[in-house]
């Protein structure tokens, strides 16, 4: 090599060696600034949300778990409802917050009959006098039903002027009942069963009515024998205690934050509206009233204007919840 192309060399690798350096502080400084901007002091707690189950199908309810500084106000938005957030078991002083809950939840659901595909949910932290968002995509997934045919009498496929008169009249008193909800939870714990008798698969199913009315199954049927005793799944308050024309005999509950349950075709009605009940107290007595085929009780959950599964509720454990 000459003397001239080993100084040229030298030079080059000098060069580098200088343009390294200034990179390497650069990126030094970029990342130091950087941290400096997003960084959150130790003593603060990042806000972070949880759905139970993980995969979310049509139908499904869903518990929605969050992890916030003490002292945090929550809200959220999803599919188009508002999220209403209380604090965890052993954390409420009545209804009211208390100011050291650092788990909240909130019960929701997806409609039976939402198409599936990403939906966006946002949850907003107030806390310190600042507000932080958790905003997650959650993939809805169908749910697989099957379809049937029933045949039933024919007023409950093409009802006369008087039974349209009243199922206007059933409609206005469901309209009513629905209107408000409870500001707060009124259940406890897990919800259980409202019959002691077998449960079926008829949640979602697309039934053909006398092969004219196609409709979607948006409760749970068991196989409950005439006089067979209706309890209260969770506690909450009577809205609705009367006979209704599709529906039957019908108790419906509100259980607060929205969230309602339905039970139909009774034979007898035991609770009156406005009354609060308790987890297992009775209603009434199953039997074949409305649109039925036979006896059996027809078991709904509501939440927010949609229907929900109500086995995969009963599968749900809130007992560590409230």
């Amino acid at each position: 090599m000459t003397g001239s192309a080993f100084r040229d060399s030298a030079g080059a690798a000098i060069l580098k060696r200088m343009r390294f350096s200034n990179i390497h502080r650069l990126l030094t400084f970029v990342a130091l600034s950087f941290a400096s901007l997003v960084a959150i002091p130790s003593s603060a707690q990042s806000p972070s949300a949880t759905l139970i189950p993980a995969l979310v199908e049509a139908g499904a309810p869903e518990l929605i778990r969050v992890t916030a500084p003490a002292g945090s106000t929550i809200e959220g938005q999803w599919q188009g409802h508002p999220l209403q957030f209380f604090p965890a078991k052993n954390a409420a002083a009545g209804s009211e917050p208390v100011r050291t809950a650092t788990t909240w939840y909130a019960l929701a659901g997806v409609d039976v009959e939402t198409a599936p595909g990403p939906s966006t949910m946002k949850i907003t932290v107030h806390a310190d006098n600042t507000s932080r968002e958790i905003t997650s995509t959650i993939a809805i997934h169908p749910a697989h039903y099957r379809t049937s045919s029933i045949t039933v009498e024919p007023k409950f496929v093409e009802p006369g002027p008087e039974d349209e008169k009243l199922i206007e009249a059933a409609a206005k008193a469901k309209e009513k009942a629905f209107a408000a909800s409870a500001n707060h939870p009124l259940w406890s714990g897990s919800f259980v069963a409202p019959v002691k008798a077998q449960p079926t698969d008829s949640f979602g199913t697309r039934r053909m009515f006398n092969g004219k009315l196609a409709s979607i199954h948006k409760g749970t049927d068991f196989r409950a024998h005439s006089g067979t005793p209706v309890l209260a799944g969770n506690s909450g308050t009577v809205i609705l205690a009367q006979p209704l024309y599709f529906e039957g005999n019908c108790v419906m509950i509100d259980h607060g934050l929205g969230l309602t349950s339905i039970s139909m075709h009774l034979s007898r009605i035991d609770v009156k509206t406005g009354q609060d009940v308790k987890k297992g107290q009775q209603l009434g007595l199953s039997g074949a009233t409305g649109r039925v085929t036979g006896p059996h009780l027809h078991w709904a959950i509501r939440w927010q204007g949609g229907y929900l599964d109500p086995a995969k509720l009963l599968k749900l454990n809130l007992n560590n919840i409230r």
